[in-house]
């Protein structure tokens, strides 16, 4: 077990820890929250000994071995999978089938185990240093952010991995479902000391702020039982016949402990302006395909879809297969290498890409940097949302240069809140917020107006606003109608059936191979519906959007005709009638196609459905 105890922590004249006290008993697995430079990071490296505090204790029994996810990459073995074997703990020729199931878990291809870890990127060769932590299986594991570099799938099978860890753990992510799926027992580091209880963080949340209400109602009490003392105390004290009350009440008065009022944490407060759009589609996206120059095949081939105005589409898969390229393909930054995106000329579209931080001015400062995208908006508006975006005071006068990666991404968070939008883009936006941010975020995103399309491995972002997908898996890309949960009951990911069979050579080889094949061929199937039946719905919807304008165009005639009728205006009589007879004319043959596409739609339905009916 770990026992921290009275810790202490400056930086300058900043206290991050002020006789702070945590326990982490036998088996249990917490889950540290907190603003973001509160001091999470700087508690797993003063546990893990990279770091040493201003004064308390960091106690563990004799023997107890703490492992922690480090940065520092530095590596030995010619090969990845060599090199994770170093860390295993018996016999690294009959235990390889182990560093194979996480490698593999962590979205490592049989191809890359063979490479040297110098040739992969640097996100690959934090996974590396992941997989070793796991297979050196510490008592104690501290992870800081695990998920950072991981695609989705990896998050997953992390998620389970870590569900069944037999010993201690304390993991922080901005990913608040995974850390409530891993963790036994949540904790906060709250005003400098630590909260923790067993559960997950919906129930600390709700505790801590029962507490802080609690806290408020006892110290208004208090002040006001001060003020009435104290106006009695002053009201007699120069009345002799008063002197024992008087003397009473001062005694009385100095026993009461006063209560500091508590401060607001600060947190991003997230509200994106929306600019109305008149139409139906702001971005349609036709047979669109991509491929980088030197590549074999295209990263994109034949993808359609059109982003409805108040759509919410997530872009889901591995990474590398190209779901950023999608988002800067629809953007404009890139041109396709076939197929068009067609913009509106009434969209209005924010695009946060990973790579927004580059494109920040250097020697702007916060506030001219956000000022910039919006020339219309006053000092105290664009002040206004640097507070938002925690550079509240002198901090909106920062340069963009003395800013860490995580301010500057919240510089570029706040150039779209100052920019009236239609359409959002957004790629993996929560890498640099802490949990209280991300559920900020996810608030904004549920009440924006307008179409949001979105990058993001954060599933409960997934479950919470997607209603669409763009799934990269398989040979190409494809349009998923339904939401995430939909789509792992329905379709679910290939990875995830492969995983162990191809790592461990299980003997079930050959049925998940079949059930992987299975899966690949419902989804074709699924993609080919969507591919049907969205032109099909449609065209119904736009001919009932037709048909009721007609309706009411009749009914105008009608009214008019009657009025005209009542006056004994002939002309009036005659145009009115005319105006009616075309809207019953035009309203005949629209019913007559929206049967049609009706029955097209239902044919298509029924066919897909009976495909679909064999995979079950």
């Amino acid at each position: 077990m770990l026992q921290v105890s009275n810790l202490e922590k400056h930086f300058g004249d900043r206290a991050l820890f002020s006789a702070a006290s945590l326990t982490v008993s036998p088996g249990e697995r917490v889950a540290l929250f907190g603003r973001n430079g509160s001091g999470k990071s700087t508690l797993l490296k003063i546990v893990a000994g990279e770091e040493s505090a201003d004064s308390g204790d960091v106690s563990v029994p004799k023997g107890y071995r703490i492992g922690y996810l480090r940065q520092h990459i530095s590596f030995t073995a010619p090969t990845v999978l060599e090199e994770a074997c170093l860390a295993l703990r018996g016999d690294p020729v009959a235990e390889q089938y182990k560093a194979e199931i996480v490698l593999a878990g962590l979205g490592f291809s049989e191809a890359e185990l063979a490479i040297a870890p110098a040739a992969l990127s640097g996100g690959f060769q934090i996974r590396i240093n992941l997989a070793k932590l796991i297979l050196d299986e510490p008592n104690l594991l501290l992870l800081d952010e695990p998920t950072n570099y991981l695609d989705i799938v990896s998050v997953r099978w992390l998620e389970r991995h870590l569900q069944e860890w037999p010993g201690e753990m304390i993991v922080i992510s901005h990913d608040r479902a995974f850390c409530d799926a891993v963790s036994t027992h949540s904790a906060l580091l709250y005003r400098g000391g630590f909260r923790k209880l067993e559960g997950n963080s919906e129930k600390l949340f709700e505790r801590i702020a029962e507490d802080e209400a609690l806290h408020e109602r006892t110290r208004q009490n208090r002040e006001k039982e001060i003020r009435r003392m104290e106006g009695f105390i002053n009201r007699f004290k120069a009345q002799a016949s008063k002197a024992t009350l008087v003397q009473s009440r001062v005694k009385a008065l100095a026993k009461i402990e006063r209560l500091d009022e508590l401060s607001d944490d600060a947190t991003l407060d997230f509200s994106f302006v929306h600019k109305p759009f008149p139409g139906r589609f702001p971005v349609e996206v036709k047979s669109l395909s991509f491929g980088f120059e030197g590549m074999t095949r295209a990263l994109i081939q034949g993808l359609s879809f059109a982003l409805k105005k108040d759509d919410r589409v997530a872009v889901i898969g591995k990474n590398g297969r190209g779901k950023s390229t999608l988002l800067k393909l629809v953007a404009g930054e890139l041109a396709p290498s076939d197929g068009e995106v067609i913009q509106s000329p009434n969209t209005s579209l924010s695009f946060f890409a990973q790579t927004n931080t580059n494109r920040l001015a250097l020697s702007n400062t916060v506030e001219a940097e956000i000022q910039q995208v919006n020339e219309k908006l006053g000092r105290t508006a664009v002040r206004a949302i640097c507070g938002c975006m925690m550079f509240e005071g002198d901090d909106a006068l920062k340069k963009i240069s003395v800013l860490s990666g995580g301010e500057r991404s919240r510089v570029s968070l706040g150039k779209i809140l100052a920019t009236p939008s239609n359409v959002l883009l957004l790629d993996e936006p929560t890498n640099h917020l802490d949990v209280e941010s991300v559920m900020s975020l996810t608030a904004a995103l549920e009440e924006f107006e307008g179409a949001v399309m979105i990058v993001t491995h954060n599933e409960d972002i997934l479950r919470r606003v997607a209603k669409r997908l763009i799934v990269f898996q398989g040979s190409e890309p494809f349009l998923f109608e339904g939401t995430y949960d939909e789509f792992l009951d329905s379709v679910g990911w290939d990875d995830e059936a492969d995983l162990a069979p191809r790592a461990a050579k299980k003997r079930d080889r050959p049925s998940a191979a079949r059930g992987r094949d299975r899966k690949r061929e419902k989804a074709e199937v699924l993609q080919a519906r969507s591919r049907q039946l969205s032109p099909l719905k449609e065209n119904v919807a736009a001919l009932e959007g037709a048909i009721a304008r007609l309706e009411r165009e009749a009914a105008a005639a009608q009214e008019a005709v009657a009025a005209a009728s009542g006056r004994g205006d002939s002309a009036a009589i005659r145009s009115a009638s005319q105006n009616l007879a075309r809207a019953q004319r035009e309203l005949q043959e629209r019913l007559l196609l929206w049967e049609e596409a009706v029955r097209q739609v239902d044919a298509a339905e029924r066919e897909f459905s009976e495909r679909l009916e064999a995979f079950d």
